[in-house]
């Protein structure tokens, strides 16, 4: 019985973390539900007024970018503010094709009036966090924009995110991510789902009580003041902006969250490449814990429920850990469950914290609805992408498992950049995009394998017992069935 209550013990704690953050999330829902009540009373610059008008800088830090860095600079080339507030930062630490095209783009650009710099470096030292830096030393504006180079800003962007700033306790400004390719495929379905629920929920959440929230790395702006005083970019973790975010906060700047502003992006199409982008936000999230936990325990400038959300927050990829490890013990647990009668009253409790779900359901209910309308129908919808959107996200708990713990126990690793593809429409292709990586990791295999172990989990329910089977867990190990099977062959043959 040691090993069955070794099984036992590991899994009641899993579900009992899943089900502490599950509370947090409901906690939050409360908060976004009540600030819909508030009305935003904000000082603000008036831009009609030249002398309110703060001298604003634009980066753009990029990285072999082929595709769409034409795309890219046209974009910002639009933006509406005076030109002569207004430097535009192309952070280009490229090593390919593209520093030729880019440069040649930014002289045409140049031609037109538009105050905009090519700048290079000699090695990427720091990555993304050390190009911002480096641009830092030459931004002219007191405010700085930050895009990277999949977004699309819209036109007006910096005439409905600037006025914020007069509020000089304001250090950022962060704004929602919109996606131009949602409905290219069933993964991008789901990230889409996924980022909205962040970007609603979470955000909203958080930013209304005043607790910690985080600049996304991108489609936000920040006071140079703030970055300089937090103690400016740091490429010790893979999330940067994450970093930032939380010593900013700690030295009492505020941030603004506009959940109204939507700042449209290009969502990954090859499961590659969102890969590659899962294990970066998760592993720098675990990353951020160990660095950030001690300096918010101990910190006298915020309250207590501040302290447990903001853990929280960085413990969120640690989720995929709890998850993982209940899926894994998921099938022993079965067969103990149907072995030894007198532990019915535990499971009878532990079936209590199947409310997990029930929770999750209704929170992302509430952000489905805000995107797509309420009713019958889209609630019908709804039940189809929450059960698409948990089983996938299950699929990508080994994956973002191993990205945590290498997080946690400060294993370090290159800041690897998710490949970008121009694709919005099933008839773009992105078979011969040059960034792609051509061959799974061993952990595919271990996927496949996993895919064959819920099976087998489906199947013992039909046999557990005295032949009445057990179909507790069935819908459970459904979802990791269905998921770790997508995840792996989408994986092996690279298919978006």
């Amino acid at each position: 019985m040691i090993l069955e209550y070794i099984i036992i013990s590991l899994y009641s704690i899993s579900l009992l973390l899943v089900f502490l953050y599950a509370i947090a999330q409901l906690n939050l829902l409360f908060n976004y539900l009540s600030s819909k009540k508030k009305v935003d009373n904000s000082p603000k610059f008036d831009l009609t007024n030249e002398d309110e008008v703060p001298y604003i800088t634009i980066q753009l830090p990029v990285y072999n970018e082929l595709y769409v860095m034409e795309r890219l600079l046209d974009n910002i080339a639009l933006i509406q503010y005076p030109k002569d507030k207004l430097e535009i930062q192309v952070l280009d630490d490229s090593t390919d094709e593209s520093v030729a095209s880019t440069a040649a783009q930014i002289k045409k650009l140049q031609e037109t009036g538009l105050d905009i710099q090519h700048i290079r470096r000699e090695n990427r030292t720091g990555f993304k966090a050390g190009a911002l830096k480096e641009g830092l030393k030459f931004a002219k504006g007191e405010f700085i924009a930050i895009f990277d180079a999949d977004f699309l800003p819209k036109p007006c962007w910096l005439e409905k995110t600037v006025p914020y700033f007069k509020d000089p306790e304001i250090g950022v400004v962060q704004t929602r991510w919109g996606h131009i390719n949602r409905d290219y495929s069933t993964l991008t379905k789901v990230q889409a789902f996924a980022l909205d629920a962040h970007f609603s929920l979470e955000q909203v959440g958080r930013n209304s009580k005043g607790h910690f929230i985080n600049f996304n790395g991108t489609a936000g702006i920040w006071r140079k003041e703030c970055i300089i005083d937090a103690g400016n970019w740091e490429g010790d973790t893979l999330t940067e902006d994450l970093d930032l975010s939380y010593r900013a906060q700690l030295k009492k700047w505020k941030f603004k969250y506009l959940e109204d502003v939507v700042t449209p992006a290009e969502l990954p199409v090859v499961i590659s490449a969102a890969r590659s982008q899962q294990f970066r936000w998760n592993k720098g999230g675990a990353e951020n814990f160990q660095k950030m936990m001690a300096r918010i325990i101990t910190s006298k400038n915020i309250n207590l429920k501040t302290k447990v959300h903001s853990l929280l927050h960085l413990l969120n990829s640690s989720m995929f850990t709890c998850v993982f490890l209940m899926g894994i013990l998921s099938i022993p647990m079965l067969y103990i469950k149907n072995k030894y009668g007198h532990l019915e009253l535990y499971f009878w409790v532990m079936s209590f914290f199947v409310t997990s779900t029930i929770i999750f359901f209704v929170c992302y209910w509430f952000m489905y609805k805000n995107s797509f309308g309420g009713g019958f129908k889209n609630f019908i919808k709804y039940i189809g992408a929450f059960f698409t959107f948990f089983s996938i996200a299950m699929g990508f708990s080994l994956h973002n498992t191993i990205a945590v713990l290498e997080g946690h126990i400060g294993k370090k690793s290159e800041f690897v950049r998710t490949p970008k593809f121009n694709i919005k429409t099933l008839a773009d292709s992105w078979k011969n995009n040059k960034y792609i990586k051509k061959r799974p990791s061993l952990n595919v295999v271990i996927e496949g394998l996993l895919v064959l172990y819920f099976a087998f989990g489906l199947f013992s329910a039909f046999t557990v017992g005295d032949g009445d089977g057990d179909f507790g867990l069935f819908p459970f190990h459904l979802m990791l069935f269905i998921g770790f099977g997508y995840v792996f062959f989408k994986s092996v043959f690279s298919k978006a």
